[in-house]
């Protein structure tokens, strides 16, 4: 991971994992298991979490949103999808509100705590 890339990570207010990510923390994760239990997790996260509330969610889509209920105003969106089989694809795009549109990071603590919360629930495919 380059200096530069770090710098842009730490002053920006956006976050999103992928499968070619240049951060080994922010790329797609996949779990052995079915896309409903992929979203029930995150979504048990979400509802056990005191700082997030959820706001949306899409089992047809495989999405759920969530807003922060107290400091930084954050919206995390995340995606789950069946690639086949027992083989679930996990990605998430955060977003946190600041007037100057710099974040310190936040918002990738935000993704490493869901998925580290999520590897606890769910077998994780390497």
């Amino acid at each position: 991971m380059s200096m530069g890339y770090k710098i842009k990570r730490f002053f920006n207010n956006h976050s999103e994992t992928s499968d070619n990510h240049i951060d080994e923390t922010l790329k797609t994760r996949y779990y052995k298991a079915s896309k409903n239990a992929v979203i029930q997790a995150v979504e048990d996260y979400f509802n056990s979490s005191p700082d997030f509330s959820i706001h949306a969610r899409s089992d047809q889509h495989g999405e759920i949103g969530a807003t922060s209920k107290r400091g930084k105003k954050v919206l995390v969106i995340a995606t789950v999808v069946m690639v086949r089989p027992y083989h679930t694809a996990l990605d998430f795009s955060v977003t946190t509100d600041t007037p100057v549109h710099i974040d310190f990071g936040y918002s990738n603590k935000i993704i490493k705590r869901v998925y580290e919360h999520v590897n606890e629930q769910l077998p994780e495919i390497r």
